[in-house]
């Protein structure tokens, strides 16, 4: 299994628009940001994690050729807002399997309402075969995916565990038996937004406690904001076996 670091930053992205915070005048090409999302590959299958506004760029800078399947965490903008740009990928490979929770896919039909047409369809229009997800594994690329279900302030959110890899963004709330379905992974990936704390993120102290419940091999931190300050500054910082991933990262399992 390999596994992309397709973009590892916080709903604004590093550097944010018009900004002078030190970070977001960084040099160091590890402070660059795009939205959030991770690319997952395993026996030819090509599975994208979100697909937020950053997709087209992501898409060509991994030079990924294909997608097998979209699998959504939830309905926010930095994680849905590159939808429209499957239509490569559609105009070669036909129709492009989705995976997500039904209010999600009610979000996506509201947004992009001329994907779903049955009739009068727009001719550039990509098309999807829809997948109703819920809280229990269903079959990806002959791999069972278990959801792992969390709040993001308010709101229900979906993690994943593929195999050995967990990966779990935009969580400020993890229930213990949802815990368990992870427990021990070899690789973990976990938001962790900045030093403060905020009403629907972990910050650095509560996903650095969350991995200890955890117990992974190895476990990386995504969706960062330049408020969790230099990548450099704070992977001294980190336990042993915790890092901060980045943008191109690529992990093999």
């Amino acid at each position: 299994m390999k596994i992309t670091f397709l973009g590892t930053g916080t709903s604004q992205g590093i550097p944010i628009i018009g900004s002078k915070h030190p970070v977001c005048l960084s040099n160091n090409k590890k402070d660059k940001r795009l939205r959030v999302s991770v690319l997952v590959e395993w026996n030819g299958f090509t599975c994208v994690v979100d697909c937020g506004p950053d997709f087209r760029y992501q898409m060509l800078r991994s030079g990924c050729e294909k997608i097998d399947a979209i699998v959504f965490t939830h309905e926010h903008s930095d994680h849905v807002m590159g939808f429209d740009d499957i239509r490569p990928f559609y105009f070669r490979q036909g129709d492009i399997p989705i995976y997500a929770h039904q209010r999600v896919l009610d979000s996506l039909k509201q947004r992009f309402d001329y994907v779903f047409k049955t009739e009068n369809r727009y001719p550039g229009a990509a098309a999807v075969t829809v997948n109703e997800i819920e809280n229990k594994p269903f079959s990806l690329g002959g791999l069972e995916v278990v959801p792992v279900n969390g709040t993001h302030g308010g709101l229900q959110v979906f993690g994943f565990r593929f195999k050995d890899f967990a990966y779990l963004t935009d969580m400020k709330r993890v229930e213990a038996v949802e815990i368990e379905k992870i427990k021990n992974v070899k690789i973990l990936v976990v938001n962790t937004l900045r030093i403060e704390p905020h009403h629907s993120h972990f910050n650095l102290e509560e996903a650095l406690a969350f991995i200890e419940k955890v117990n992974p091999e190895k476990a990386y931190l995504t969706h960062i904001s330049h408020l969790l300050g230099f990548h450099d500054e704070v992977e001294k910082t980190l336990p042993e076996n915790v890092f901060l991933a980045y943008d191109e990262l690529e992990l093999n399992l």
